[in-house]
This record gives C-alpha cells, structure tokens and sequence, in this order.
C-alpha cells in the first residue's frame, strides 16, 4: 500500500512537472524534454497504420483506409487517395498523423523537388528531398508561436545514386533510413511481425512485400480477415529498360486474390495453433 501510495505521488509530481513546461514547444523540462513535440509523436500513434517495405523488385507502401463510407465520392479531388501522394516522378510518401498537416509539407516537397529539377536539369535525390522537408518540420520544434506537425511520413523512391530507398521521419524532424517499418496504430506489434517475416534476400520481390503488408495491417487492424476496400496500397519501381521510375496504386480488383490468400493462410495458422 504504502509503494502504491508512493507510486502515485511520483506520477503526480509527473504531471505537475509536465504542465509547467508543456505549453511551449521552446521549453526545455529539467529531464531535457520537449514535451510537446512527444505529444506530436504520440499523437500518431491514434491514427491509422502505414507500411513500407523494401524489396529486390521495388519498394511497396500500405495504408488502412479509414472512410470507407459508400455515401463518399471516392472520384472528389482529396478523397481519391487518403494517406498516398506522390512528391515526384522518382518519389512517393505514406501518411499516418494529421492529413491537414501533411498537405502542407507535401505541397512544400513537391515545391523543392521541381525547384531542384529547373535548376540542375536532374532529379532530386531522394535523402536530400527528405533531409529538405525535416528541416521545415525542424523549424517549428524551435521556434515560438509554432506548433509541430502532427504527422508522420514514409518516403519510398529510386535514385541513381542509390537505387531503391525508404526512409521514415517524425514531427522532431529526424528521419532514418529503412528495409521495413511502420507507423501508426499498434505499429510496435507490426514492427514485430516485419521484424519476424521481412526477407533479405532475391527472392523477396513485390508480391512477397504485398503480401506481407497486408499481413501487418490484419494485425494492427484488430481484424479476423482483412477487405480489400481498407486497404491503400501503391508501388514504385524501376524500369531498367526504359530507365523510367513508375509509380502506380495497387486496384481493389488487383488486391483481391491477395487478401484472399493472406486471410485463408491466417485462418489456416490459427486452426494448428
């Protein structure tokens, strides 16, 4: 009783601490914390879950689709794609956080990445577009009046330098390189199961990177089986022959036989067990 009680009063000294220095996102705590850019952070995690997988055939993200109500016109400019957009020719990102937020930097990146591409007559390489856009979202952790961006991105793209790339960046404006990650909802359980399943190997292609992403995405969904209407899914790729980097979505027709087979393996691993 007497731990419980102490317990308690060390959680409430906590909160008090927390109130007095988060108000502002400039304000250090005495434990070196800026407690507003973890709400920032912790917000995400409230929001539906993103997937990005890296493979030998190209790089594949996945997002839960979280209106899927049949009264939205699905053909209205901003309700095509909930959580996909494409930055340039070479470049895509998945969402997970506050969709407002993330059409502000996304308008921003696609600004930089023609700005680059009318001064150099070249593409801009991946890592530096998403160096340039953590650099904004650095800037609103630092300065007053500001509040950080409530989102989180996964960045897939191709660059000569570097081939195939995916990277991850939150509010504070850190970002990091990537095979497979997630973000979002229960996104440590799915780190886990990419953590578990991801290959490393050639063969590893695209439809294996599908598969295992909507595996995740069953997991984080708290679902049974899995529909292809809750479900975004996009693919870059690179075509040597053409040298072109194509980025298309992945239909619900497309989808299908996918689901299909990640649900019946679901079921079959959950009669043996």
């Amino acid at each position: 009783l007497e731990a419980a009680r102490h317990g308690g009063k060390k959680q409430r000294k906590y909160f008090a601490m927390a109130r007095r220095y988060d108000s502002r996102t400039t304000i250090f705590s005495p434990e070196g914390r800026l407690y507003q850019v973890e709400y920032a952070m912790e917000s995400i995690s409230n929001s539906g879950s993103a997937i990005g997988i890296l493979s030998k055939e190209g790089i594949i993200l996945a997002t839960e689709k979280k209106v899927i109500s049949k009264l939205l016109d699905t053909g209205a400019v901003g309700c095509r794609r909930e959580k996909m957009y494409k930055l340039d020719d070479h470049v895509a990102c998945a969402v997970a956080g506050l969709t407002a937020d993330a059409n502000i930097l996304i308008n921003k990146a696609r600004l930089a990445a023609q700005q680059y591409l009318f001064t150099y007559q070249e593409s801009m390489p991946v890592e530096q577009l998403v160096r340039r856009l953590c650099d904004v979202k650095q800037g609103y952790t630092q300065f007053g009046g500001m509040r950080p961006f409530g989102v989180s991105f996964l960045y897939a793209g191709w660059d000569e330098e570097n081939g195939y790339q995916l990277y991850h960046s939150d509010p504070s404006g850190n970002y990091a390189g990537w095979k497979a990650h997630a973000i979002g909802a229960n996104h440590q359980q799915a780190q886990n199961i990419l953590n578990q399943d991801y290959k490393d190997d050639e063969t590893f292609g695209l439809r294996e990177a599908m598969k295992l992403a909507l595996k995740v995405l069953m997991k984080t969904m708290d679902s049974t089986s899995l529909t292809s209407d809750k479900v975004e899914m996009s693919a870059v790729k690179y075509d040597a022959e053409s040298q072109q980097v194509y980025f298309s979505y992945v239909t619900e027709e497309e989808l299908e036989p996918l689901v299909s087979e990640v649900n019946e393996e679901g079921k079959a691993k959950d009669s043996t067990s």
